[in-house]
């Protein structure tokens, strides 16, 4: 069985891995997690779990073995980003390195990482391709320093590495305990309980959302097909739909007549996102989730979640 190391382990798209990846049968999964953000709740049985900070060499000896590390672990709200920037930088710059570093010495076959498309906040191209990089909220400087450093430890180290920008993953196990939540949790938890949903800003802002089952398809295949070695792909669906789009769609399946609260737009955040996902398609990734779909799997995760008195 290979080995496949996960940072992250407790979080959304970690903890929606590992358990795709325990039910391939054919993965010996090895997780890594502090829990500052991730739930221990949320780790598939069948994984090694480690509660250990990605900054800390404790982890190291956990890489041995290894054939392929997927790295998620990350300060990754873009508000809390921008009020700290010395925290984002030692988690996302510092941690990123300590991985790096830690499959490097543990002679790792491959790396997938989470880039993010917050690096294309700046950029007036959409859809957008991989190749127009303008970063703006500390948090996407985040992730170019980490894109950086992976291209010198694959010039000077001969580390494999594949990139992966994600833009609105979302699904069962999104982290709805955010300072900002991300859209689809909030807006689900706030009109279940009868509350007014809050839309910051205009709700004009337009986002490319992707669900997480066909992320995960494109993570397998990076483990399998050498055409992804050493290259970055865009992970989304394609098409975007405004903020209000998504509040209207998620009121008529919740059978909802609650208008929401709008606040101050947030810091940080680009007006639109597009992902140009050509490169994967090339490859024969396709996203096959209906937004509908998606949805009606979050909004069962959230009524989960409440019944059992978590949200």
């Amino acid at each position: 069985m290979s080995t496949i190391l996960i940072t992250g382990v407790a979080g959304f798209i970690g903890s929606n891995l590992a358990d795709r990846l325990v039910r391939e049968g054919r993965y010996r999964v090895v997780g890594i997690d502090n829990l500052s953000c991730g739930v221990r709740g949320q780790v598939p049985e069948g994984v090694e779990f480690h509660q250990l900070d990605i900054r800390s060499k404790d982890m190291y000896p956990l890489f041995e073995g290894a054939d392929c590390v997927f790295h998620f672990a990350a300060k990754n709200c873009i508000s809390d980003c921008q009020t700290d920037p010395v925290e984002t930088a030692d988690i996302n710059v510092t941690g990123t390195v300590s991985v790096f570093e830690a499959a490097r010495r543990a002679n790792v076959r491959k790396v997938i990482y989470a880039e993010s498309s917050a690096l294309y906040e700046g950029s007036a191209i959409l859809p957008t391709p991989e190749s127009d990089v303008h970063p703006q909220s500390f948090y996407a400087l985040s992730k170019l320093a980490s894109m950086y450093f992976a291209e010198g430890y694959s010039r000077f180290h001969a580390l494999r590495f594949t990139a992966l920008r994600y833009f609105c993953v979302y699904g069962p196990r999104q982290d709805y305990r955010r300072t900002v939540p991300p859209l689809f949790s909030a807006f689900i938890i706030k009109l279940l309980k009868g509350e007014q949903p809050v839309v910051y800003g205009t709700g004009e802002k337009r986002r490319d959302f992707v669900y997480v089952d066909d992320v995960n398809d494109f993570h397998l295949q990076c483990l399998s097909d050498p055409r992804t070695d050493g290259k970055v792909f865009n992970l989304g669906s394609g098409q975007n739909y405004s903020v209000n789009e998504i509040l209207k769609i998620i009121s008529d399946l919740l059978g909802s007549k609650i208008k929401p609260v709008y606040k101050p737009d947030l810091p940080g955040e680009a007006f639109a996102n597009l992902a140009d996902i050509t490169r994967a398609r090339k490859l024969g990734w396709i996203p096959k989730t209906g937004l509908e779909t998606g949805l009606k799997a979050s909004i069962g995760f959230i009524k989960e979640e409440m019944s059992k008195g978590r949200t």
